[in-house]
């Protein structure tokens, strides 16, 4: 199986700081991998350089095989990497069915999308997306008027529409239900195989349910890799993180 994302190496320094420590990782097309760790450990600082917000000192990253490190973060989405953050990020005055519409039309202005209409193929497949997001119901719904939950699911969306090769989810479920973090973990389970998918979370229990591979990073370094068992009974992560409690 095809490497989607390899990592070699990867360092971030802030100052005499480092962030991230030479972080070697690799994810298999398809893959769906979560990467564990306290705050402070590095997650997001290693996403951020897999997507081009901040560059890293060391190291390489490598997108099916094409060496993106430190390319400005327009040219890494264009290469396939594609980023939700934690705070959403819509157009507020548009329906569900229209934000989907505008990310999946390839002109640069967002009236000209919606003006001059789109091909049936983009059609169906913006229906499908809205579908597998679960917002077949509300899809005329403007976005200002959706719950939490339903404008993080949108997001998800967005960034759906666009084809990225390879997603980063940076906690998904923050500030969700019950109810909504387990619609989010189908979601996201439907997503894997189409897409590969690299998620930062801290419940512990939609990690049970979404993991396949786990990635334990602890003051900048990776300290553990393997599935949920293995990493419940690892110890060096339970004295890190998990402590007695494993992943419930």
């Amino acid at each position: 199986m095809a490497d989607a994302l390899a990592l070699d190496g990867l360092t971030a320094r802030f100052g005499a700081f480092i962030a991230v420590d030479d972080v070697k990782m690799t994810v298999s097309d398809g893959e769906l991998r979560v990467l564990l760790g306290a705050n402070g450990a590095g997650k997001t600082t290693l996403m951020d350089m897999v997507s081009g917000r901040i560059p890293c000192v060391k190291g390489s990253v490598r997108v099916f095989g094409q060496d993106v490190t430190n390319w400005q973060e327009h040219k890494i989405a264009n290469a396939g990497i594609g980023r939700k953050f934690q705070i959403p990020s819509v157009f507020r005055d548009l329906s569900v069915r229209q934000n989907i519409e505008v990310a999946r039309c390839h002109g640069q202005s967002v009236f000209q999308n919606l003006r001059f209409g789109m091909s049936d193929s983009d059609k169906r497949r913006v229906s499908e997306i809205i579908e597998q997001i679960g917002l077949t119901g509300v899809q005329h719904r403007t976005a200002a008027h959706l719950s939490h939950g339903e404008t993080q699911w949108l997001e998800l969306g967005i960034l759906v529409a666009q084809d990225p090769k390879v997603v980063l989810l940076d906690e998904p479920t923050a500030g969700m239900t019950a109810d909504e973090t387990q619609k989010t973990a189908d979601i996201i389970k439907n997503l894997r195989g189409d897409h590969t998918l690299l998620v930062i979370e801290h419940d512990m229990s939609f990690v049970r349910e979404i993991a396949e591979i786990i990635t334990v990073l602890h003051l900048g370094k990776v300290i553990a890799e393997g599935s949920v068992s293995d990493i419940e009974n690892n110890e060096e992560v339970r004295a890190a993180y998990l402590g007695s409690a494993g992943i419930s």
